[in-house]
């Protein structure tokens, strides 16, 4: 067993006839590895990411989802393996390179991430004076245009503090799709909101992705509002991809580990029990008398 998952949960065979084929993928990530020192975090990665389609990512905290998310915008290079996005090799890019790339992804942070000294118009606005040369008044029209699409142009006034979780996390979006990007990466976006917040959000994922004709990876441990919206998931355990497919795939999957995962049960190769030698022989041995805090 391996960080609470069986060997024989390993069954990316059962689902790989349904994996997503597209002549064109934006995001290809083939045979990846990567490792912090001599620390393994991801083992033979692969997966794509089609042009015009909603991804999620989902796996228990500290799988790798996040991680694999920096390799796709090279904020970490790959101990061996290929992260390809738009056709170019993320890892091999120079710094302009890279930086040219980075203005076709749009990335959405847990909790949103704004900066707290400026208002909404200015968080929505910073990518555009940013990474373009535009004329105020068409940055005007285009944050306005962008705050429109998440419901909160009239709020444009507002200071991050004076939102509520659920708005902060569209201003987010909207700064988000500023630049009009080909891939927008969402890390937990739905992680603090309340039921009403979360579909809002998870409705505005969809539609506009649908709307744009982009591309989206959303990593998320809220497995019943991402099924509804997803096109295809890729389960992570371990560094690895355990399990993949359609989210109908994954509703119907018998596997113990996706079974558990999907609906949450206690039971299952996810103990709830850190290991531990047998209850009944810790209570029969004698206590150890406590050092002094000085020693």
């Amino acid at each position: 067993m391996k960080n609470g998952i069986a060997p024989d949960v390993i069954i990316r065979a059962a689902l790989m006839d349904t994996s997503p084929a597209h002549p064109d993928p934006l995001v290809e990530i083939r045979d990846l590895n990567f490792a912090y020192d001599r620390r393994p975090v991801l083992t033979g990665i692969n997966m794509t990411i089609p042009r015009g389609k909603v991804v999620a990512i989902m796996g228990l905290s500290g799988c790798g989802k996040t991680t694999t998310l920096r390799l796709i915008g090279g904020q970490l290079k790959p101990t061996s393996g290929t992260v390809r996005v738009a056709g170019k090799l993320v890892h091999e890019l120079d710094d302009e390179g890279l930086y040219a790339l980075r203005r076709r992804m749009g990335m959405l942070f847990q909790f949103g991430a704004l900066f707290t000294d400026m208002s909404v118009y200015d968080n929505v606005a910073f990518p555009l004076r940013e990474h373009t040369a535009l004329p105020e008044e068409l940055i005007h029209d285009l944050v306005l245009m962008k705050l429109n699409a998440v419901g909160l142009r009239g709020a444009h006034h507002l200071m991050p503090s004076e939102l509520s979780g659920g708005m902060a996390r569209r201003v987010a979006l909207a700064r988000a799709i500023a630049l009009d990007p080909l891939l927008i990466m969402y890390d937990e976006p739905f992680a603090g909101l309340d039921p009403i917040s979360l579909s809002i959000v998870g409705e505005l994922i969809r539609k506009l992705n649908d709307a744009l004709g982009i591309s989206s990876i959303v990593v998320t441990h809220d497995v019943q509002e991402s099924l509804k919206i997803v096109d295809y998931v890729y389960f992570m355990a371990a560094g690895q991809v355990v399990a993949e497919g359609t989210a109908e795939d994954i509703r119907c999957a018998e596997e113990p580990f996706v079974h558990q995962f999907i609906w949450g049960e206690p039971d299952g190769p996810v103990n709830f029990h850190y290991p531990a030698r047998p209850y009944g022989d810790e209570l029969m041995e004698q206590p150890t008398k406590p050092r002094p805090w000085w020693t």
